[in-house]
């Protein structure tokens, strides 16, 4: 298990929740290959409401619901993995937005895990 402390780079997708890859959800995809490829953590989490370059809202407060919500994967490790993944996001992402940031990491630990772990 991949354990961060100290820097690391953040790689944050913005895609839209109807995209798909295959007939399975874009983000869905990404996540496992994030995961496939070892990176240390990744996350996908649903907006309530946006826009991107189309400057169109989409939300989910609409009558019919919108399958059209933005949608961002976080995915986060040491900045030589992160930017070894890029190249996979080439042949799934066809429309959307890749953001690369530094940030620092502090993993928490309960200690009954940590003991466990050893």
């Amino acid at each position: 298990m991949t354990r961060l402390h100290g820097s690391a780079l953040r790689l944050t997708i913005f895609v839209s929740e109807g995209e798909t890859f295959h007939h399975k959800p874009l983000y869905n995809e990404i996540i496992h290959r994030a995961h496939e490829a070892g990176l240390a953590g990744a996350s996908a989490f649903k907006g309530i409401e946006g826009y991107g370059a189309s400057s169109l809202i989409h939300t989910s407060r609409l009558l019919s619901l919108s399958e059209d919500l933005p949608v961002a994967i976080v995915i986060v490790d040491d900045a030589a993995r992160v930017r070894a993944f890029l190249p996979r996001l080439d042949e799934l992402v066809t429309e959307g937005l890749v953001i690369l940031d530094e940030c620092e990491v502090i993993h928490y630990v309960r200690q009954d895990r940590e003991k466990q772990a050893k």
